[in-house]
């Protein structure tokens, strides 16, 4: 018998921890969402807030699906029976970057509904999203048992992602 059919198979984990696939899929989503909507442009075209809800929707979605099954098809064994069930699984895991995404998805239905213009829209996203990504950030380095300062540093560091995804928008803008 060969040494590796008689050692134990290690399988790895599937990011097991429903907090740290939180704290993943919130500041994932916060990004994705800032720079969805900060590419949002109509080329002389009317905008379309309800169109452009459904669009990031429809995107962040994709990408809960496409990281997901990335995950699935990284962890696959050639033990695995149940491989549909299990990149199925592993899809529906990435709630939390679609969540993330919805408070960009309410600014745009807000324009829909005409309470203001979707380029105010897209800013109070941004800045939503930059808010979030600070908060993502300080409540990812508590939960690393980071100190209240350390964790102010880490919530600044994310906040300066979303900072230049405002200021790749005002440059190609």
């Amino acid at each position: 018998m060969s040494e590796s059919s008689s050692a134990p198979v290690h399988r790895p984990r599937r990011r097991e921890e429903p907090l740290q696939r939180l704290l993943f899929g919130g500041v994932y989503g916060s990004v994705l969402a800032s720079a969805l909507a900060a590419a949002l442009d109509h080329e002389g075209r009317p905008a379309d807030p309800g169109y452009d809800a459904l669009w990031v929707t429809l995107a962040a979605i994709a990408s809960a699906a496409a990281h997901g099954y990335a995950h699935s098809i990284a962890h696959r064994t050639e033990e695995d029976t149940q491989v549909t069930a299990s990149a199925v699984r592993s899809m529906l895991t990435e709630w939390p970057l679609v969540v993330a995404v919805l408070p960009t998805v309410a600014a745009l239905l807000g324009s829909y509904a005409l309470w203001w213009s979707e380029e105010s829209a897209v800013e109070v996203a941004l800045g939503v999203n930059m808010v979030a990504l600070f908060g993502w950030g300080v409540w990812a380095a508590r939960v690393a048992q980071r100190g209240w300062p350390a964790s102010l540093r880490v919530g600044g560091v994310d906040v300066l992602i979303g900072l230049f995804i405002v200021i790749a928008n005002v440059v190609s803008k």
